[in-house]
């Protein structure tokens, strides 16, 4: 079996400083940064989206500087997840074309804040965002536990919506599903185990304490070996 074409990995962002010298080269400039990452990722999640609208020539270019089954998995902006602006769905969609058009959109991702609870309310809002972006495929990733619930699998299936499925700790109400298939596309996001530095960092630190290389690539591995254990 290809795994290659199953499996996509990429990580969530590209364009960090603190990478120069770990895995970009010492003297990478933050311009050059996307190139050197496409020759050894073929997915990306796009984060910056999620801060500000993102402007379609921007992802234009990045469309062009890809690999032609390079992937991009695009943040929806916070007006959306955070603030329930449903007029932030057509500037969104309408910017994304150039990956649309260019077969490299993978989808949306859809994070909602920890303080999104299984209400009859957020349901509500779970259901309208889904319809204002029925238009690309979609990947929500819940925060609390309350939607670790049978008839939230069971209305993302029958939407054909992907389950995202986070890799953190077991710790008080935070989403932690067992890996649950929803639709065709799985979507695992690691986070982190550390559950000591789960809420620590100052805002706008570039790498919150949690977000542990070692500890990262170990879950990592704990999760691959297995499920590669069979393949030639």
């Amino acid at each position: 079996m290809d795994l290659g074409s199953k499996f996509h990995i990429g990580t969530s962002g590209y364009s960090f400083p603190d990478w120069v010298g770990s895995f970009y080269p010492p003297g990478t400039r933050r311009q050059e940064m996307f190139a050197y990452y496409v020759r050894h990722f073929r997915a990306v999640e796009l984060n910056y989206t999620f801060y500000r609208m993102p402007a379609a020539r921007t992802l234009e270019r990045l469309a062009q500087a890809s690999p032609p089954d390079f992937l991009f998995w695009v943040k929806a902006n916070q007006r959306t997840t955070h603030e329930h602006d449903r007029t932030a769905a057509a500037e969104f969609l309408a910017n994304l074309e150039p990956l649309r058009g260019g077969g490299k959109l993978a989808g949306i991702l859809m994070q909602f804040p920890q303080n999104f609870h299984r209400t009859v309310a957020n349901r509500q809002v779970l259901r309208d965002t889904v319809e204002d972006f029925k238009a690309v495929p979609l990947a929500v990733e819940f925060r609390h536990a309350s939607w670790d619930h049978p008839a939230t699998y069971e209305g993302l299936r029958e939407r054909g919506l992907t389950l995202v499925v986070p890799d953190v700790p077991p710790m008080g109400d935070l989403f932690h599903a067992e890996a649950t298939v929803t639709s065709r596309i799985g979507y695992l996001r690691m986070h982190s185990r550390n559950a000591a530095q789960w809420y620590a960092g100052a805002a706008g630190s570039p790498v919150p304490p949690r977000y542990s290389v070692r500890l990262i690539l170990q879950a990592l591995m704990s999760l691959v070996c297995p499920a590669l254990r069979g393949y030639d």
